[in-house]
C-alpha cells in the first residue's frame, strides 16, 4: 500500500516564512577530500542491471568525503560509459580531420563515422530518414533552432503558442523571444491540483484555432510526470498548430518512436544518455524541416554562394553551419550503441521499479514534500523535494557529506517554484546504474539531515 498522505499534506503549506539558504553553508567548497581509484561500491543485487554495467563507468568507482559516492543527479547530466569515451578517444588519435568536404583518407573516414553517428540517433529514436536528423551543440540550441528557423517566419499578431508552467526555461524562453518579435501571445497550461501534472481538461480549454505551436515536456525534469504526447499532437494536428517535446528526460530512459508520437520536432540532449556534453539533436519531420528558414549562416550549409545572393543545402546541412562537434557526434552514436545494447525496455522497467521505490521511501517521510503524480499516474525515476523548514541547498551541501550528490535550486523550472509558492527544490535523479541499496543509504542519510537539522 502506497503511503502518500505525507507527499500531498505537509507543513509546507502552512504560512511559516520560506528558509533561506544558511550562510554558513558555502555554495561552493573548493578541495573536496575525493579518494579516487578506490573500488568501492554500494551494495548491489547479483544479477540486476546495475550490476551489470557499473563496471562500465569508472566514475562510480571512487569515495567522496570518505563515503561510496552516491550520484543522484542523473536528469542534470549522466555519466559516459567507457565505450563512449573510447569511441572519441579513438576519432582523435587515429581519424581526427573535418568532416564532408575532403577527398583523403582521414576526412573519408571521420565522414563515414560522423553521418553513422546520425544514423544511429536516428535509429534509436526509431526515425524513418537520417535527413531528419540536425546535430546541435544541446537541446536548448534545437529548440532556438526551431524559434527561429520557423516561428520567427510563420507566427504574426494573433497567434498563440501553449507551454506548460513546467516548461524548463530552454522551452520558454525562446517563445518568450519569439512573441516580443512576433506579436504572438504565449498561453499557459495549468497543472492538475490534486496530482500535479499536466491539466488536459485545460489544455483543452486553451486549444483554439489561434493556436500555433504546442512546446511541452515529454517528460518533466521536475515533476517527473509523464504528459500524454500522442493525444496533444493529435488534437493540436487537427487545428492546424504544430508540435515540440522537449525530451530531454525521455530518449535517455524510455522507448521513444518519433513516428508513434506524431509530434513534427522533438529535442534531446546527448549528454544525459550517456554521450558527451556538446552533443544534442533536432528531430524534425522532413517536410517541415525543408520549408524552414536556415538557422546560421556559414559554411556546411550552402548550396551556391554569389556576391549577390545564396543558395542553401537541403536538411539537415541547412542548419548544420560551421564544422560541427564531430568527436562529440560520434561519442553519442556510441552511447546510442551503449543504450540499444542493453535495451530501453530493460532500462526503462528497471528505472520504473527504482522510482517507485524512491518515491515510496520519500514519502513515508515525516516533513518531506514530493512533487508530482503519484507512480500509478506515471512517473519518471526522479523525485523533486523540499523538506519543511530547510533550505534545499542547505540539505544538498550536508548530503554531500554522506558522500550523496543531489541537484539543489530551481531546476531551471522558476516559473513552476513560483507556482507552488517556493523558490528552490531539492531533487534526486536517478539512472540505470543506481541501486536500490543506494536509495536505501540517500534516504537514511536524508532522514539523518533532516534530524540535523530540526
Amino acid at each position: 500500500m502506497r503511503v502518500l498522505a505525507s507527499c500531498k499534506t505537509s507543513t509546507l503549506t502552512s504560512p511559516k516564512k520560506e528558509p533561506v539558504a544558511s550562510p554558513c553553508v558555502p555554495r561552493y567548497r573548493p578541495g573536496l577530500h575525493r579518494q579516487r581509484l578506490k573500488a568501492i561500491q554500494s551494495p548491489v543485487v547479483p544479477g540486476s542491471l546495475a550490476e551489470t554495467v557499473r563496471p562500465d563507468f569508472p566514475i562510480l568507482q571512487q569515495t567522496v568525503n570518505g563515503k561510496p559516492l552516491i550520484y543522484f543527479d542523473n536528469a542534470a547530466t549522466s555519466h559516459k560509459p567507457k565505450s563512449v569515451m573510447e569511441a572519441m578517444d579513438k576519432y582523435y588519435t587515429t581519424t581526427n580531420s573535418n568532416v564532408h568536404r575532403g577527398v583523403h583518407a582521414l576526412s573519408a573516414e571521420a565522414t563515414t563515422l560522423f553521418e553513422n553517428a546520425r544514423s544511429k540517433v536516428c535509429s534509436f529514436i526509431n526515425g524513418s530518414d537520417t535527413r531528419e536528423v540536425v546535430f546541435t551543440r544541446n537541446a536548448t540550441e534545437a529548440i532556438n533552432l526551431v524559434a527561429h528557423a520557423w516561428a520567427m517566419h510563420n507566427l504574426k499578431m494573433g497567434d498563440e503558442i501553449l507551454v506548460s508552467v513546467a516548461e524548463h526555461h530552454s522551452n520558454l524562453i525562446p517563445w518568450h523571444i519569439v512573441a516580443k518579435r512576433t506579436g504572438a501571445q504565449l498561453k499557459y497550461i495549468s497543472l492538475t491540483p490534486d496530482t500535479e501534472e499536466l491539466s488536459m481538461e485545460h489544455f483543452s480549454e486553451l486549444l483554439t484555432d489561434r493556436t500555433k505551436l504546442v512546446s511541452t515536456f515529454y517528460v518533466s525534469n521536475v515533476l517527473a510526470s509523464k504528459s500524454p504526447v500522442e493525444e496533444i499532437a493529435q488534437h493540436a494536428h487537427k487545428l492546424g498548430a504544430k508540435v515540440l517535446l522537449d525530451c530531454c528526460q525521455a530518449v535517455p530512459n524510455m522507448p521513444v518512436d518519433v513516428q508513434q508520437l506524431g509530434a513534427d520536432w522533438i529535442v534531446a540532449s546527448g549528454h544525459k544518455m550517456c554521450g558527451p556534453t556538446g552533443c544534442g539533436f533536432l528531430w524534425g519531420k522532413y517536410e517541415v524541416l525543408d520549408e524552414m528558414e536556415p538557422f546560421m549562416g556559414g559554411g556546411e550549409m550552402i548550396e551556391d554562394v554569389f556576391l549577390d545572393r545564396f543558395t542553401f543545402a537541403e536538411p539537415p546541412a541547412k542548419f548544420e553551419a560551421g564544422t560541427p562537434a564531430i568527436a562529440e557526434a560520434i561519442g553519442l552514436g556510441a552511447a546510442c550503441d551503449y543504450l540499444s545494447g542493453i535495451g530501453m525496455n530493460n532500462i526503462h522497467d528497471y528505472e520504473q521499479k527504482l522510482g517507485d521505490y524512491l518515491y515510496d521511501r520519500m514519502c513515508s517521510m515525516k516533513y518531506v514534500k514530493v512533487y508530482g503524480p503519484p507512480p500509478s499516474h506515471g512517473r519518471g525515476c526522479l523525485c523533486a523535494f523540499n523538506v519543511d523548514g530547510v533550505h534545499s541547498t542547505d540539505l544538498a551541501m550536508v548530503l554531500d557529506q554522506y558522500g550523496v550528490a543531489i541537484r539543489s535550486g530551481h531546476h531551471c523550472a522558476q516559473p513552476l517554484h513560483r507556482y507552488f509558492k517556493v523558490s528552490s527544490s531539492a531533487r534526486a535523479s536517478l539512472y540505470f546504474y543506481n541501486t536500490k541499496s543506494e536509495i536505501d543509504l540517500f534516504c537514511d542519510a536524508l532522514e539523518e539531515s533532516i534530524q540535523f537539522f530540526k
